[in-house]
């Protein structure tokens, strides 16, 4: 039998534990190659399948995974993952010989140190006319070093990672002359192919545009492409709302304030630095199109409970206040809104007044236009006719986005918020997070929006911390 599994010369993809509990279809992303699964992979995905979490939920997806293809033969000796044969997958042991021929350090067994004896065994194969090649997918960092260290290839599963720096900023500056600009104002609409040709070829569905007149840069114009229509549209939703003290300070405030108040964009991802306004931008324009336009049934708020640094403990109370620490940032967000973050009076006499967070907070949810939802709950829900905000998404993974989206029902709305360089997650980085993952998979749909925000604006001492710290 041991013949039979090393006929043919195949690259060699052994997986670690923490690459299936991120993205359980892992084993179909590498095409035609063999992939091995050690045993001690297998023991841990066992032990997290009752956990109630994500983690829990993708164990038993593998689990189910694997168990369908024993329908194709042994696991032990390797079994196609496609009808037509392409790629295949096994289930490896621990050898004590091979664990034996670790450096000392590395010899007491363990589920790295086994992962990684299965690894080099892969390597020493018999029956072959020369080594195949064989390369370790983890995400966990200090096993990379670990292969290294034995001589093994190993890197981080990168199917899901985009750069940061590969996402398009959302608006751009265009020059162009000035009749090009006097004709978009005079008659409400311009054609694209009246860009210059670079331009309209990399344009993106609903891009923000700041027209600059090429002999006068103080004359510029602030459009939109409309959806995927080919022709760019002066910011009109802007100019009908009513968003109170909130006033734009940048292209970038207004390209994305007419994305989050256009009802035919349905799917926003916003992307900043801390301080950038992001969760104030899409809770002001939320707020504005369920009270005031009723556009939407109600403003629901969610967010990943993960705190900043360690764990203070269980927090007594209902679920209501088991959440408020995580949702204080929307309250803050709420005030400011309202005017509450600017009173001289006390919090307290503000509350027996009936303002602070009574009126912005309390009162908005028992009129029915706030909900705050943990985002522990959101499987299973079907959520139409509301505007949905997702805050600080880059500590989601993409899987968990997914789901997220797919409960959007009829007539919901639906905005992402995050800075993928503030992440708490530790299952996740810059690159391999949910909001980036979702921002460049929808990239060109007519139904969705991004905006990368650059500025910030929450005060001169946050911006130069964000930049400089």
């Amino acid at each position: 039998m041991e013949g039979k599994r090393f006929v043919v010369n195949k690259k060699v993809v052994v997986l670690d534990t923490n690459v299936l509990l991120h993205d359980p279809e892992a084993p179909k992303s590498f095409g035609a190659d063999r992939i091995v699964l050690p045993i001690q992979v297998i023991e841990e995905i066992d032990r997290f399948k009752r956990d109630p979490s994500e983690k829990g939920r993708n164990s038993r997806r593998v689990a189910r995974l694997l168990d369908g293809l024993r329908q194709r033969g042994n696991l032990a000796d390797g079994v196609p993952l496609t009808p037509d044969g392409e790629g295949t997958l096994e289930v490896a042991f621990c050898r004590a010989e091979t664990l034996a021929q670790l450096p000392p350090e590395l010899r007491g067994g363990g589920g790295d140190n086994n992962i990684l004896a299965v690894a080099l065994e892969q390597m020493r194969a018999k029956g072959l006319s020369e080594p195949p090649e064989v390369v370790l997918i983890t995400k966990d960092t200090n096993l990379r070093i670990k292969a290294d260290a034995v001589g093994l290839a190993a890197q981080d599963y990168s199917n899901d990672k985009v750069a940061i720096s590969d996402l398009y900023p959302g608006s751009r500056g265009v020059k162009v002359s000035a009749d090009v600009i006097d004709e978009l104002h005079q008659k409400g609409r311009l054609s694209v192919k009246a860009l210059p040709a670079d331009v309209m070829a990399s344009l993106q569905p609903n891009e923000g545009l700041t027209l600059i007149d090429r002999d006068s840069a103080d004359h510029t114009f602030l459009a939109r492409h409309r959806g995927n229509s080919g022709e760019v549209e002066p910011l009109v939703w802007l100019k009908r709302a009513r968003l109170g003290r909130l006033k734009p300070r940048s292209e970038q405030n207004f390209a994305l304030l007419d994305l989050l108040l256009d009802p035919s964009v349905e799917l926003v991802t916003l992307v900043g630095k801390a301080g950038t306004g992001k969760t104030l931008l899409a809770i002001a324009a939320g707020l504005h199109q369920v009270a005031d336009q009723h556009l939407y049934a109600r403003l629901l708020v969610t967010r990943p409970p993960i705190s900043l640094g360690k764990e203070i403990g269980f927090l007594p109370g209902s679920l209501e206040e088991k959440l408020a620490p995580w949702m204080q940032p929307i309250v803050d967000n709420l005030d400011f809104l309202t005017g509450d973050a600017m009173s001289n009076e006390p919090k307290d006499d503000r509350r027996r007044h009936g303002g602070g967070p009574k009126s912005s907070w309390a009162d908005l949810r028992e009129m029915g236009l706030l909900e705050v939802e943990a985002i522990n709950y959101i499987r299973g829900r079907s959520i139409p006719h509301q505007f949905m905000v997702v805050d600080e998404a880059q500590n989601l993974t993409p899987h968990e986005v997914k789901t997220i989206v797919t409960r959007v029902g009829e007539g919901t709305k639906i905005v992402f918020t995050g800075d993928p360089y503030q992440i708490d997650n530790p299952y996740v980085d810059a690159e391999s997070n949910g909001l980036t993952w979702l921002a460049e998979r929808l990239k060109g749909q007519t139904l969705v929006g991004h905006m990368t925000l650059t500025r910030g604006e929450r005060s001169a001492l946050a911006e130069l911390a964000a930049n400089m710290l």
